[in-house]
């Protein structure tokens, strides 16, 4: 049985969840990503390159932002998911440098029943990710499909 994550029926409109989970982003971290993702634009991985452009340093990549505050949310938001069912208005709000600790929080948009299946529901949420000096870093919103109680096989 899945122990993470809530039900369906936990969540209502309005409610705010400060995720637990954090992450300081590490030169690894970012090499690693650019690796793996090939993307090798030199603001993301030539130190000297950076120094010379609009920031002055290394910008980690702002898709490594987005999935690691998307896996920062499982454990809360979308750990009963049966899917993610869209995500949308992805907006990178500050640039993330190098030591940066990402924190992030969901708002509850909205919830309803599914229409064709009665042991699941979606919820429609908005998370904001945040730096270690409290500024908003990225916001996305999403519609995640969410097992109900009683449901889980």
């Amino acid at each position: 049985m899945n122990s993470i994550g809530d039900y369906f029926e936990d969540f209502y409109p309005g409610q705010v969840i400060e995720h637990q989970l954090s992450k300081t982003i590490f030169e690894s971290d970012n090499n690693l990503f650019s690796l793996l993702t090939m993307n090798f634009h030199p603001v993301h991985t030539n130190t000297d390159y950076a120094q010379r452009n609009q920031h002055g340093k290394i910008l980690v990549v702002g898709t490594l932002v987005f999935s690691l505050t998307v896996g920062i949310t499982v454990p809360d938001v979308s750990g009963k998911a049966i899917a993610n069912l869209e995500y949308e208005s992805v907006k990178h709000l500050a640039p993330v440098f190098i030591g940066d600790t990402i924190y992030a929080r969901t708002r509850i948009l909205e919830k309803r029943e599914s229409g064709s299946k009665n042991d699941r529901g979606i919820i429609y949420v908005e998370t904001t990710a945040y730096n270690q000096d409290k500024e908003d870093v990225l916001i996305f919103r999403r519609r995640i499909l969410i097992k109900k109680k009683n449901h889980d096989n």
